[in-house]
């Protein structure tokens, strides 16, 4: 039977085409179905929920009145050129549109290009964004965020840091929250300590108020109480305590209930505070030895289950800082003088996972009592090669050095600062003290609490001196301007803490989150093994290798020609079977690389099936099924 192979050919060729019509109308078809039946929902199936906005964050988006203008400004050129930052800004624009998405229209977000030149460029800069130079003539780089509201109000973030990715999501709701409050928020401050200007009697002059006294007060409105204060104003969202000492009851009471109220509150306590100026008088330096500077805001924290001893200091041999001797001596350890490195904060909290360095001087430590009902979560802490001292050595300390004669560390940690979270039964539990006046008339009195209705949030340092300028600041004149430079990050502490503990409850709750780039963790255990195998066979081949010299050099001492290069039988046989066995080793090696690459193929393509093939083919089924469901929820409706 005679047939056309051309007509063979072209059906076959038809039927293929019209095969792949087919298949590029049920993908089409499937696409369609997919975004009909899986419209608004969303699944994070990461093992860390990257893509599932904490809690607070949602309570933030859906609490706000009034729209926010967010711009996110990244220079695509010349991101290309990092691929790291490529890929955290596609990180960074997936967290802010899904924020957009929650916030129900209440946020409009605009990506901006800012080419170099532009006027995206001149509003990037106006809106306060940081231009980084990429070295290349005048062209800049822009990855930042900036916010506006209705009233004018303005927020920015910088400069998106990779290395800070765990706190993207609290950064973001920290500039939301901004935004939606646009007045600075009041801190109260109640001090025993010069922190402001005020007049110096040892020296007879005016005092420079401190450092970190002159950043509060730039960014947050600072009401500075009275020791003697019988209440709190309402409006104080966060209450800044430093050496609180011998504090009147009224003031305690003031204290306990503010903060059993929600109100939060940083806290300073010190065993041997080097700024308290108990005991001094002019021209005699020695008169303050004896005095008193400890302070402890008792019974407040022995009611919250929270305890600090002010007899010891913590002395730490491997954190300890150079000071200089007495009567101008050489400098010396001091082991009663810490100088703080990353490994002793706490990288998982925002108040110090950006800081490199704390300095604190005859500090203290606190620890949560028996039974407390309490959360700690150490912020900064000493190394294991410290222990406490007895606070009477510091009374009349003159050589530094002394401190360790008979200093035993502990191993143990003392925790310096911590973050404590949780409720609080008050002090007072039989109400105001007896015999103290009231701030307002009895009928205006608030309700006395025995216990906070909800959870608190304090953050608690054992000293008072790292506030002091003396451990973090170094001032420096230029054309006869004086300025403070920054030798440690102390004022960041402090100024990350108000900042933290004056955001809402629901700020507060956003934590750090996992990184969004993770090692391909089971690739690198798989070359762990071959490594190791490897370097076992390279060992082999080494011992192979010197036994055999050694051999060679036996055989060559026992012949009677010492002169002679020629090899004996001997000596070539033992040098074949080397050969051979060192190719066999070689050998070896090659299989065992080989059989890595296998292993690592194996399972990349394994990963390739289950993404190209087994996922879509999941979401296909489950877009199916919704649909279905839908359609019969709507038909039954009908």
């Amino acid at each position: 039977m005679a047939f056309d192979v051309r007509k063979v050919l072209q059906g076959h060729r038809g039927s293929g085409a019209l095969a792949l019509a087919l298949l590029a109308v049920l993908f089409i078809g499937l696409v369609m179905l997919a975004n009909l039946g899986l419209r608004g929902l969303r699944a994070d199936l990461t093992e860390n929920r990257l893509y599932t906005l904490a809690p607070g964050t949602l309570n933030i988006l859906k609490s706000l009145d009034e729209p926010i203008n967010l711009y996110f400004y990244f220079s695509r050129a010349a991101g290309e050129e990092a691929p790291r930052l490529n890929t955290y800004a596609t990180r960074v624009r997936e967290m802010l549109e899904e924020m957009a998405a929650r916030a129900g229209g209440k946020i409009r977000l605009q990506s901006i290009d800012p080419e170099p030149f532009s006027e995206d460029e001149d509003r990037a800069a106006e809106l306060g964004l940081q231009a980084v130079p990429l070295g290349r003539g005048s062209e800049t780089f822009y990855f930042g965020l900036a916010g506006t509201n209705s009233t004018d109000g303005r927020a920015v973030i910088e400069l998106f840091n990779p290395d800070q990715e765990e706190f993207l999501e609290y950064d973001i709701a920290k500039l939301v929250v901004e935004l939606a409050r646009p007045k600075k928020p009041v801190i109260g401050l109640l001090t025993t300590l010069p922190m402001s200007t005020d007049f110096n009697p040892m020296t007879g002059q005016m005092r420079d108020p401190w450092a970190v006294m002159s950043q509060l007060e730039q960014l947050f409105t600072v009401r500075t109480l009275s020791n003697e204060a019988v209440s709190i104003d309402a409006d104080i969202e966060v209450l800044v305590l430093v050496h609180p000492k011998e504090l009147s009851q009224a003031t305690l009471y003031a204290i306990d209930q503010f903060i059993l109220r929600g109100g939060r509150a940083l806290i300073f306590v010190d065993p041997q505070s080097e700024a308290d100026p108990a005991g001094q008088q002019p021209g005699n330096p020695y008169a303050a030895m004896g005095a008193n500077r400890s302070s402890t805001l008792e019974p407040l924290l022995k009611a919250w289950g929270i305890e600090f001893n002010p007899r010891q200091v913590i002395g730490d041999l491997q954190r300890a800082l150079m000071v200089g001797g007495m009567g101008g001596g050489e400098p010396q350890r001091h082991i009663a003088f810490l100088g703080l490195d990353r490994s002793n904060l706490n990288e998982k909290d925002v108040i110090t996972a950006a800081l490199d360095s704390i300095n604190v001087a005859t500090t203290g430590s606190i620890r949560l009592a028996q039974g407390s009902a309490l959360t700690l979560e150490p912020l900064v802490q000493t190394s294991a090669l410290a222990a406490a001292l007895p606070v009477e050595r510091f009374a009349m300390l003159f050589d530094p050095a002394s401190l360790r004669d008979g200093f035993q560390p502990t191993g143990e940690r003392y925790v310096i600062a911590a973050r404590l979270s949780g409720k609080l039964r008050s002090a007072f539990p039989e109400g105001r003290p007896a015999g103290e006046t009231p701030a307002v008339p009895l009928a205006q009195q608030p309700d006395v609490l025995k216990e906070s209705a909800q959870a608190v949030n304090l953050v608690l340092v054992a000293d008072t001196d790292l506030l002091t300028d003396m451990l973090w600041v170094r001032s420096e004149s230029f054309f006869g301007q004086r300025f403070a430079q920054a030798i440690a990050n102390n004022g960041d502490l402090v100024l990350n803490a108000v900042d933290n503990l004056t955001g809402n409850s629901d700020l507060i709750s956003i934590r750090g989150r996992a990184s969004f780039v993770r090692p391909f963790e089971r690739v690198e255990e798989l070359r762990r093994q071959a490594e190791d195998r490897f370097r076992s066979k390279e060992r082999e081949l080494e011992e192979e290798l010197r036994a055999t010299e050694q051999k060679l050099v036996a055989l060559q001492s026992s012949r009677n020609d010492k002169s002679s290069l020629i090899l004996t039988p001997e000596q070539e046989q033992e040098l074949g079977r080397f050969q051979d066995e060192k190719l066999r080793i070689r050998k070896e090696l090659r299989e065992v690389r080989h059989g890595l690459d296998q292993e690592i193929e194996r399972l990349g393509t394994l990963l390739k099936v289950i993404n190209i093939a087994l996922v879509p083919l999941l979401l296909t089924i489950a877009a199916l099924a919704a649909f279905m469901w839908r359609r019969r929820r709507a038909a039954s409706r009908t």
